[in-house]
């Protein structure tokens, strides 16, 4: 990409142009790296890259390689953070952003409406090395107040969460956090590098699981971690590399791939989840419509302010409980039964079963996991097609 910087960017067009290393060959497809290791002219040179390579110098695939670096250039560029560091999963980044800054003895404030595997990491692995972790109502900005402590050192949570869809006030939680010098780090991933808002609201870090919107199209796993270059090059980076979570060559080129047109499917999918949100609201058969978007959302308004669009998720509780929602998911001729989201085939999800099915059923209660909630994710279908396979689906609850 030329020199733009007389003029600002869009984000759209940056996921297709920024970060772009050509090789001498001048393609136009980002090239695939699929390389471990490099080649020296000497041990001199060798001895000289060890010492401190830069970052267009390379060592080991697990240290740095040059299609990944592409990927990390052009989603910080989307994020508007100083760097970025792309990882095997959503969950490395999540556990590289929290294990690597924290010792024993620090204290961490979360959310406590969180996909199981974070719960895990919050629940299990850093207390098992001495960090404190205290979980609160995390859409209570009273509770973060009350929580945060002056040896408070990083406040986490899910700006949308996984599945209940709470909306959590990134900007509220950001002020009490850094009063007392704690970093805010956000799991972004419902609200989409395309309708984010995290960074200009004060968090410090954001994760994503690129596994979702950014491949969009359910082939590669990754994650990816954006931040100060201080945080991402001296806090996150020796952690990763050297404990094996960083991001495939390959994987990065199908997410490179996957940004160029993430912006589109991502809104498309959006406008379909509130076309379908609002054609199931008031549905005799469902107990709920949850979508953030909606006006009877608890946090509707909020949701508006951080979110230009509300998401391509909704979830709805299906009156009847677990049996009532199976019927519900096996009478679904379109929408396909996994769980995963983001992707371009629309997926529903019954997470009391499977996503959450290891939570205990009071914390289920508390997180409003009920029997009959269903997840849906939609794809790129056509709206109308997935609000008929939906509604002749509730025929069977």
């Amino acid at each position: 990409m030329k020199d733009t910087s007389n003029r600002p960017l869009s984000p759209r067009t940056m996921a297709v142009h920024a970060g772009t290393r050509r090789s001498q060959y001048g393609e136009v497809s980002e090239a695939m790296f699929l390389t471990q290791g490099f080649v020296y002219d000497s041990a001199e040179a060798a001895e000289a890259r060890f010492l401190e390579a830069s970052r267009e110098e390379f060592i080991y695939a697990r240290y740095g390689n040059p299609t990944v670096a592409m990927f990390e250039d052009r989603i910080a560029a989307i994020e508007e953070t100083e760097d970025a560091f792309a990882t095997a999963s959503g969950m490395a980044a999540v556990n590289g952003a929290l294990v690597s800054m924290l010792r024993a003895g620090d204290h961490v404030v979360a959310g406590r409406a969180l996909f199981g595997s974070c719960l895990y990491i919050l629940d299990e692995v850093l207390p098992r090395y001495g960090v404190e972790v205290t979980l609160i109502d995390g859409t209570d900005i009273a509770a973060w107040k009350a929580a945060i402590r002056p040896d408070t050192k990083a406040c986490f949570f899910e700006s949308v969460s996984n599945p209940t869809l709470e909306v959590v006030d990134i900007a509220g939680v950001a002020a009490l956090a850094h009063d007392v010098g704690a970093l805010v780090i956000v799991d972004n991933v419902f609200a989409t590098p395309a309708f984010s808002r995290a960074v200009e609201l004060g968090a410090d870090v954001v994760v994503y699981s690129t596994t979702k919107h950014v491949d969009g199209q359910g082939r590669c796993l990754g994650g990816v971690i954006c931040g100060t270059t201080e945080f991402v090059r001296k806090t996150a980076e020796p952690y990763l590399k050297h404990t094996g979570g960083s991001m495939s060559p390959f994987n990065a080129w199908v997410m490179l791939k996957g940004l160029e047109h993430m912006d589109l499917r991502v809104r498309a999918q959006a406008a379909t989840a509130m076309a379908l949100a609002e054609a199931l609201e008031g549905h005799p058969k469902l107990a709920r419509v949850i979508h953030p978007h909606l006006a009877s959302h608890p946090q509707c308004d909020l949701a508006r302010a951080q979110m230009e669009e509300g998401g391509t998720v909704l979830s709805f509780d299906v009156a009847g409980g677990k049996e009532a929602a199976f019927r519900v998911l096996n009478a679904l001729e379109i929408v396909l039964i996994s769980n995963n989201l983001g992707d371009a085939k629309s997926i529903a999800t019954h997470p009391a079963t499977t996503t959450h099915q290891r939570l205990p059923d009071d914390q289920k209660t508390m997180l409003g996991i009920t029997p009959g909630l269903i997840r849906l994710s939609c794809g790129l279908e056509d709206a109308g097609d997935l609000v008929a396979d939906v509604l002749g689906a509730l025929d069977h609850a």
